[in-house]
């Protein structure tokens, strides 16, 4: 599955301004419940921040990929933060982070689960990937950024 076929743009937020990493996870949890009948924003949260204190998932470069598994889901969905100005987020190399790309998949595909952050971890150190998408100043340009990326690395 492409990571672009999982951003919807109502998931997509640019230029977000956010004081802490649990405000940061509390706006992808509103993102990624809207709209789905079988998730609450307080569940998503909890199955976000529990992962999380299991070890940051900043993964350095200021480029974080809070995911999580989880029961009540038959579908992955995903969710993408461009904060105005980074925030702590206990990242390995201790800088803030401005990208967060969030991913919930169900507790079972553990398989698809792994293929996508491996897809993720990639397009993260594509540093031209990351300045078009610190650059993007409305949502679809970082749908766009991605959705191009993914076409040329398939």
């Amino acid at each position: 599955m492409q990571l672009s076929q999982l951003l919807e743009l109502d998931r997509i937020i640019c230029n977000y301004q956010a004081a802490s990493k649990k405000r940061v996870l509390e706006q992808l949890s509103q993102l990624i419940a809207n709209g789905e009948t079988d998730l609450s924003q307080s569940q998503v949260f909890d199955s976000l921040l529990s992962r999380e204190r299991l070890g940051s998932t900043g993964l350095g470069r200021g480029v974080a990929i809070p995911h999580a598994r989880i029961k009540n889901s038959n579908r992955t969905i995903a969710a993408l933060l461009k904060l105005e100005s980074g925030v702590d987020y206990d990242a390995i190399d201790g800088q803030a982070v401005d990208l967060i790309f969030a991913l919930l998949v169900p507790e079972q595909a553990t398989e698809e689960h792994l293929q996508l952050l491996a897809q993720l971890a990639e397009m993260f150190s594509n540093s031209e990937l990351v300045t078009r998408l610190r650059n993007a100043s409305e949502p679809q340009q970082l749908l766009q950024a991605i959705q191009e990326w993914q076409h040329d690395h398939p």
